[in-house]
């Protein structure tokens, strides 16, 4: 104990201003009983209280003014040899943390690092445990001038080998380059697993080159998972963080690498190798564009061991869609077992075949249809991908209209999915109409939309019964129902009624509903009343996300009506300024932001809003697209535009609204620089859509990728737009009347004859 230290951890305690300070859940003056408790004997209690510090000074990550304060008498709980241990890895965490809320940049670390004399000698601590923990705490501190020459000598003498692994990414941590030398000396046996394990790490965070050593040392270690370090929270998966670390290497033969890594894994006799390796493969394709397509033979192989094997497979496999189409036979055995019962194995790799194979799968749904759920959800849409639409086929319109004929013993969602299948068909599943007109009386609201899908290419009687069975249902105030007779037959009158219906109703709804009157034009112009009621007359005080969202569909929707400008402004300008008090509300901005662009110049009054936006890569592309709409053009400084809307494709913050954005902006703003960004952006091999829901990642990615590639022939072609097309006027399309044809008095144009003359 240092001389200047006092002789009880928590002198002073009471002598700090507690109630003044902060943490995640307000006032710290509950503190001080929290680190009494954590320093008492009743264990129960305090357990209790490090969870309760973690969840406050810490919580998820974030520091506060309290944290700071905190610091000196965990310091010295720990010195004194209280539960060191779990107090280290809380001082190591604050220390890491650069979430920082009203506390000074660096204010948490640097109180840790005033205390590394107390910290310090834990290193030589008798418990391997403890000395493990301290050589992580420390080496959080960023404090290589005190902490480097300490772990290199506890280096020199550590002997337990989890305590030695975690030294010696103490020092990789702090000096890479210092810790990649001391690695080389360690990476083959008889040296422990830990530290050999340890020693791959320091070896890629110093880009020291992946040698034919370092591949065959790696293989060796597997399976892996019981090496890693519990308090290396960013590579919980040792086989995985490998491989992501050579894939962000960027470079061709470290990608080989990692590939022959994932290879190896999935090939191997063990079935704990191959289930890291699976875990590899689906990190792999996640990150990596050329991942599935040289992965999917492996995948297939570790498929094709057992059933076991084929279900611990199916998930990635109906994630990378058509390019797993080769391994469909592996998949198709256990996917059609059983399917007169519940067999949820048959129902993992039969979701699986829908996304690979779906011509194959649909005729084993139909076999099984009311007992395959995964199954029926993947071919109903929810995890589609834009190459596995499931085709048409008889024996799987035969089981849907079976199911719907038997209302009582279908699942909640299972309407919506059957239907929804039928829609997707449409004039092919002409035949399932008067099925889907006797299953609107149960299930008006799902059946809807596929009658007005599948009637719409009908002879004239088919038709006529749709219209009729809709007529009935819209008239009994069935919103779903007034839009399909809407859509199919051009009636007005009853969507009107269901619209206004629903907005004075439940005002939850009013987003949606607003988007569908919206759509309508000036041909919903009964809705201005009940619309602006909804709006409460004047922009609303809520700051919520609901609110916010809601009042940007209804300005939306009055200005398609009416084509008043003002009033729109008025709302949009609302939900800017409430959008700025509240961190949760990045997207509310951007969905204004696109409502805005509808505008035209006269949404110029916004341009400070949208200016105000371009300080985020979420909301910069629809800023960018609004200002291209509605600015002054000269105003427009559109290549420092084209750099920001880049900049959030390149940081996966809004991939696909930075298409629209570089579109809006035109040929002009592109310079041979952005050209070459985007072309990586195309073309290279990482992938730019990198988060978001799981099973979409690959498809998005793809979809960007696409539509990244028709941008640059557009821009290359010597007829290349130079400026953004005209705004869309007040009868543009929008929501789920997007189709509307002026040509047709407002109706939905599919391609298929119209309504009878003397339509509305």
């Amino acid at each position: 104990m240092l001389p200047t230290e006092p002789a009880y951890p928590l002198d002073g305690l009471d002598s700090r201003p507690w109630s003044s300070l902060s943490h995640a859940y307000g006032t710290a003056q509950d503190v001080p009983d929290l680190l009494r408790a954590l320093l008492g004997t009743d264990v129960d209690a305090a357990d209790e209280a490090l969870s309760e510090l973690y969840g406050s000074i810490l919580h998820q990550g974030t520091v506060y003014t309290a944290s700071a304060e905190v610091v000196p008498f965990l310091a010295r709980i720990a010195a004194g040899g209280h539960r060191p241990a779990d107090v280290l890895v809380l001082l190591g965490s604050l220390a890491r943390s650069e979430d920082e809320h009203d506390v000074a940049p660096g204010a948490v670390r640097a109180a840790v690092v005033d205390r590394l004399p107390l910290l310090l000698p834990l290193l030589a601590a008798p418990e391997g445990e403890v000395r493990r923990t301290a050589a992580w705490a420390v080496s959080h501190t960023g404090a290589p001038a005190l902490v480097l020459r300490a772990l290199r000598s506890r280096w020199a003498e550590e002997t337990e080998p989890a305590a030695r692994a975690e030294v010696l990414a103490g020092i990789a941590r702090l000096d890479p380059q210092v810790a990649a030398v001391t690695a080389a000396t360690v990476l083959e046996p008889p040296h422990p697993a830990e530290v050999r394990m340890a020693a791959v790490f320091a070896r890629l965070d110093a880009d020291a080159p992946w040698t034919g050593a370092m591949h065959t040392t790696m293989l060796s270690l597997l399976p892996a998972d019981s090496l890693r370090s519990d308090l290396d929270f960013e590579r919980g998966e040792p086989l995985a963080a490998v491989v992501e670390a050579l894939l962000g290497r960027g470079r061709p033969p470290e990608r080989d690498a990692a590939f022959l890594l994932v290879e190896a894994a999935l090939r191997d006799d063990r079935a704990d190798v191959r289930a890291e390796g699976l875990w590899a493969a689906d990190r792999a394709c996640m990150l990596s564009r050329s991942a599935p397509q040289r992965l999917v033979g492996s995948l297939r192989a570790a498929a094709a061991v057992d059933k076991e094997s084929v279900i611990d497979v199916a998930s990635l496999l109906g994630q990378l869609g058509s390019i797993a189409e080769a391994a469909a036979d592996v998949l198709t055995p256990l996917a059609g077992r059983n399917p007169g019962r519940d067999d949820d194995a048959a129902d993992r790799a039969l979701a699986a075949l829908v996304l690979v194979a779906p011509a194959q799968a649909a005729p084993l749904l139909a076999a099984g249809l009311g007992r395959r759920p995964r199954a029926l959800d993947a071919a109903a849409g929810f995890r589609s991908t834009a190459d596995s639409a499931l085709p048409y086929d008889d024996e799987l319109l035969g089981a849907i209209l079976d199911r719907l004929s038997r209302p009582g013993t279908l699942s909640r969602n299972e309407p919506w999915q059957l239907t929804h299948l039928a829609a997707g068909w449409g004039a092919d599943a002409a035949q399932a109409l008067p099925g889907l007109c006797a299953a609107l009386t149960h299930y008006p609201s799902q059946a809807a939309a596929a009658i007005a899908s599948v009637a719409v290419c009908c002879v004239p009687d088919e038709r006529v019964r749709a219209t009729t069975a809709l007529r009935v249902a819209a008239g009994q105030g069935i919103l779903p129902a007034a839009k399909a007779l809407y859509e199919l037959d051009g009636e007005l009158v009853p969507l009107l009624h269901c619209l206004g219906q629903e907005l004075r109703r439940d005002a939850g709804q009013a987003r949606h509903v607003a988007a569908t009157a919206g759509g309508l034009g000036p041909r919903g112009a009964a809705l201005v009343p009940a619309l602006r009621e909804a709006l409460g007359g004047t922009p609303g005080t809520s700051t919520t996300t609901p609110a916010l969202d809601t009042d940007t569909a209804l300005a939306e929707a009055l200005w398609r009506i009416t084509g008043d400008a003002d009033e729109a402004v008025a709302v949009l300008d609302s939900v800017f300024a409430r959008a700025e008090q509240s961190a949760w509300s990045r997207w509310q901005v951007v969905r204004a932001a696109r409502t805005t662009a509808l505008l035209g110049p006269a949404g110029r009054p916004l341009v400070t809003r949208l200016e105000a936006a371009l300080n985020d890569p979420v909301q910069v592309p629809a800023a960018v697209v609004a200002l291209a709409a509605v600015a002054e053009p000269a105003s427009l400084d559109r290549t420092a535009l084209a750099a920001a809307v880049l900049l959030s494709a390149e940081s996966d913050a809004d991939p696909a609204g930075a298409c629209d954005a570089l579109e809006a902006l035109g040929n002009s703003a592109m310079t041979d620089g952005h050209l070459r960004r985007l072309t990586a952006l195309a073309d290279g091999d990482a992938r730019i859509v990198r988060s978001g829901i799981a099973n979409r990642i690959i498809s998005e990615d793809e979809a960007f990728r696409r539509r990244a590639r028709e941008l640059l022939t557009a821009f290359s072609s010597p007829m290349a737009p130079s400026a953004p097309s005209a705004p869309l006027g007040p009868l543009g399309p929008l929501g789920p009347l997007d189709t509307l044809a002026p040509d047709r008095g407002g109706m939905p144009d599919r391609g298929c004859p119209g309504p009878k003359e003397g339509g509305p």
